[in-house]
């Protein structure tokens, strides 16, 4: 007798697009927090906000990484299509390990002056700490980009808050 499967139960339609109304409303207004445990709980595996997210976000064609998470990486590839690429390619770039994020900010794409839009977005499992936020902002802000450019960020907590800051919002102070 074999185990019954799991199967997710996010919907790809209406539940993608309650995440991305919540993700625009983070974007929109930079460090709000936003919510959105109640789809990824309805996701399984190791990293169901990661997932919520890549499923809102990725499709067969933009690209990704998870710094080398090959677990996290074939979920995504499963269920968005979406290419795995390496850093310094990747449109969307997964970072659970904090110690990796200052070579991924430092590597990722950030755009051109003609083509801003073609900047990486860097999505952060977050333990919610004011010291996290103002180290990731810093080693960004040290990049020095030329205006447009610069890079998204994506912050989420284990206990599914997301808050953003957009490529063009810098530290004060």
């Amino acid at each position: 007798m074999s185990m019954p499967t799991r199967k997710h139960v996010f919907d790809e339609v209406f539940d993608s697009q309650k995440v991305f109304r919540l993700i625009l409303e983070a974007l929109a207004n930079p460090l709000r927090v936003v919510s959105i445990k109640e789809y990824a709980d309805k996701l399984f595996g190791d990293s169901p906000l990661f997932l919520a997210v890549s499923m809102t976000l990725l499709d067969n064609e933009v690209s990704f990484n998870t710094c080398e998470n090959h677990l996290l990486s074939d979920e995504i590839a499963s269920l968005t299509l979406a290419k795995k690429q390496n850093i310094e390619s990747a449109d969307f770039v997964f970072v659970q390990k904090h110690d990796l994020i200052k070579s991924v900010i430092e590597n990722v794409k950030c755009g051109t002056l003609s083509n801003p839009h073609k900047s990486a977005t860097v999505i952060i499992s977050s333990d919610g700490s004011a010291q996290l936020l103002k180290y990731v902002l810093s080693i960004r802000d040290a990049q020095n980009y030329e205006y447009p450019q610069g890079i998204d960020l994506i912050f989420i907590s284990g206990a599914g808050e997301l808050f953003a800051v957009p490529r063009l919002t810098r530290m004060v102070g």
